[in-house]
Formats: structure tokens, sequence, C-alpha cells
């Protein structure tokens, strides 16, 4: 079980797993919040951003979402020795 606060400052708890996800033909896993029986389904930034989606906020029509690496390492990486 994991405590969330909610908008209003209430704070709930819910379990919380992993789940393979398929959204416009596009599959992946994701952590999910198992909701009780009166919560909305919501599906989040996360999931949507491990899909490569995005919502336009105007329409709420998904839309495919520009992916960018970073080079955090400025391209010294090298693998780590045996």
């Amino acid at each position: 079980m994991v405590e969330f606060t909610l908008a209003d400052g209430t704070a709930i708890r819910r379990d919380v797993s992993e789940c393979r996800i398929q959204v416009e033909g596009r599959s992946a896993t994701s952590p999910v919040v198992l909701g009780g029986s009166t919560d909305a389904p919501l599906l989040g930034a996360v999931t949507l951003e491990t899909l490569g989606l995005m919502v336009n906020p105007l329409t709420r029509e998904l839309l495919p979402m520009r992916l960018m690496l970073s080079d955090v390492l400025g391209g010294r990486w090298s693998p780590a020795p045996a």
C-alpha cells in the first residue's frame, strides 16, 4: 500500500502494481495504481510517455510524441571494465 495525496489534500492508500498496456497499436509495461470501486480510471503521464504518446489539451486527441535522448555524459561513456 502506498499513500497518495489528492488535489484537495485528502490522503488515500492504494496498492501499486505493474501491467502491460496497449493503446493505438503501441504496447508497454507501466506502473499502475489499483483504484477503489469509486475511483475514476485515468491514463497518466508516465504511461503515455512510456508509450510515446501525448494528449492534445484542446482536442483531447492522442498524438505521437517526439522522443528525445539526452547525452548526460558528454559522449564519455564506455563499458564497465571486465
